[in-house]
């Protein structure tokens, strides 16, 4: 892997390292709060690296939830990823190796740039995935040991720390929405969650909403599909 190429790959990722370092850190200084160390913290950003979810574990873990309550909570809330990984299945067609890592480390801020990527000159798409992948886990690894080292060693109230995630996804639509020329998906997906948190609920709402939101996509390409 030339230089030229890793540059390449690290100013594409730059967006995501600018939210994994401090999201990041919110989920190492939370659980410095909960009373896990940094060795217990990175473990969870290189085993599980699960994002949102591994700042729901964080009370799961010092609650003494049991493992059905646990399996169930990462269902709800990884559910989005049944979803938009099934649009990544031809992408990483014929991977090989780098298969199994490519689906472990499909993220919501990685999967917005590798289903759009365009890697640099003389570099196949599997590849430049696994970069931008592995480079996403790299910021959220770094982020984890300065809020773990942060929460032990700062005398500073952290607390709010955990709003750092909703930030994150704010930023991301926002930056998309200003990038895209096309809303109508965007629009979709607000509508469909909002209507749906409405119906079901804030515990419930998640499944509902991404089934909805898949039915309108797919509704609205066939119909544009058939009118050329």
């Amino acid at each position: 892997m030339s230089k030229n190429v890793l540059r390449s790959t690290f100013l594409d990722t730059l967006p995501v390292m600018a939210g994994y370092v401090f999201l990041g850190m919110g989920f190492g200084i939370l659980m410095q709060q909960n009373g896990f160390g940094f060795l217990w913290a990175m473990a969870m950003s290189l085993f599980v690296y699960a994002g949102s979810m591994q700042f729901v574990a964080v009370g799961l873990l010092s609650g003494g939830a049991g493992l059905v309550t646990t399996a169930l909570t990462t269902l709800l809330v990884n559910a989005r990823h049944l979803f938009y990984g099934l649009s990544m299945v031809k992408a990483y067609q014929g991977a090989g190796r780098k298969k199994p890592y490519l689906i472990f480390a499909l993220t919501d801020e990685t999967y917005s740039l590798v289903s759009v990527a365009r890697p640099p000159e003389g570099v196949d798409r599997q590849s430049y995935c696994l970069m931008v992948s592995a480079l996403d886990q790299l910021y959220w690894l770094a982020g984890t040991a300065l809020g773990s080292l942060a929460g032990a060693w700062l005398p500073i109230n952290f607390q709010g720390i955990d709003f750092a995630l909703t930030a994150l996804f704010v930023t991301i639509f926002v930056d998309q929405w200003l990038s895209a020329k096309d809303h109508f998906p965007a629009a979709a997906g607000v509508a469909a969650t909002a209507v749906c948190l409405l119906i079901f609920g804030r515990d419930l709402f998640l499944i509902p909403s991404m089934a909805a939101i898949v039915l309108i996509l797919t509704a609205a390409r066939k119909r544009r599909e058939e009118n050329g």
